[in-house]
């Protein structure tokens, strides 16, 4: 697969655009991380399977299974293109969205890779970003821009167009659009109780909830808005927070472009990305109620080998987190992160 650095840049059509406000979070703990590293770079979700292995895909397209207990990553299968959020389905398939390609399904016995979807609404599927499941099974997944693929998401940070959205794949196959223009979708977990999927809005910078159930279904209603950072892929935790990978802190000068001149975006677009507003490496992940989005757990500090977290979920009392920033991943103890 083409590197970002060797695909030509496809031209961005930026409007002026107003960021969200911010809210300031609560201040979180620091803790001792646990980085094991990888042999690929760049693990951008991170999921737990039935028996307790951890998986990963790392950025040239293999996907990675991980004993917790220790031993060498082994690599299962390699997708076509890159793989970014995942989900082990109720049937223990392992979903994997890439960009580009679509949503896959994993066979983690045999390592056999099926296309489940490749195109929406008469047109390929650029930038299939993280993906769930229903409890009826019904699978959903986000589409973070319908403009640019993985390599180019910068494009569509500068672009600031609401070219997003959260799909439903019914058992029959058929894609359905569930949430149409959003500000680049991303993480999408159930709630404990089923009644609603949480997607993230990473430019948006809020949670929201599509409720599945009840007077409300079919709705849409915030959970969290005006985040002080920038929400990635999310996940449920064992008592129902819903965990969100927190990648990057603002950018003052991506904040300051944004209401002005589109030009100015376009012609730093051209420029190579070194020059381009750069992601700070923090670890920073927090967990929210999912009835109130009040902050219950989290964690926010730096550390030399690990950062950029964009993928995280529970598993054995640890909080198991992915980055796009770093060839590892990391865990670290869940109780040390609680807030109350």
């Amino acid at each position: 697969m083409a590197s970002e650095r060797t695909q030509p840049k496809p031209p961005i059509d930026p409007v002026r655009w107003q960021p969200p406000p911010v809210d300031p979070l609560p201040d979180l703990p620091s803790a001792d991380l646990t980085v094991i590293p990888l042999p690929g770079n760049a693990p951008e979700d991170v999921v737990v399977h039935a028996d307790g292995a951890i998986w990963a895909g790392v950025d040239d397209g293999r996907i990675l299974r991980i004993t917790p207990g220790g031993g060498d990553p082994v690599v299962v299968t390699t997708t076509e293109g890159r793989p970014l959020g995942m989900h082990v389905a109720h049937d223990g398939r392992i979903l994997v969205c890439t960009s580009p390609g679509g949503l896959l399904s994993l066979d983690p016995a045999s390592g056999t890779v099926e296309t489940l979807v490749a195109d929406v609404d008469d047109r390929r599927l650029m930038f299939c970003s993280n993906v769930t499941q229903s409890p009826d099974g019904t699978i959903y997944f986000t589409e973070s821009t319908s403009a640019f693929d993985y390599a180019h998401f910068k494009g569509a940070v500068m672009e600031a167009r609401p070219r997003g959205s959260l799909f439903r794949r019914d058992a029959d196959g058929t894609v359905l659009t569930a949430v149409a223009g959003l500000y680049f979708a991303n993480g999408v977990t159930p709630t404990a109780d089923g009644s609603a999927l949480v997607f993230a809005e990473t430019m948006g910078r809020g949670l929201s909830k599509f409720w599945l159930t009840g007077e409300r279904a079919g709705s849409v209603t915030p959970l969290r808005k005006n985040l002080p950072g920038h929400p990635d892929n999310l996940s449920t935790g064992a008592d129902g927070r819903i965990w969100c990978a927190m990648v990057s802190p603002l950018n003052a000068a991506a904040e300051w472009l944004a209401p002005r001149w589109p030009a100015m975006r376009k012609l730093l677009w051209k420029l190579p990305d070194k020059l381009q507003p750069q992601i700070k490496p923090e670890v920073w992940a927090v967990a929210f109620d999912p009835e109130t989005g009040d902050v219950v757990a989290g964690i926010r500090c730096e550390h030399p080998r690990f950062g950029m977290v964009t993928g995280l979920v529970e598993s054995e009392g640890r909080l198991w987190m992915g980055s796009i920033g770093f060839p590892a991943v990391a865990h670290v103890d869940i109780a040390s992160l609680s807030l109350r």
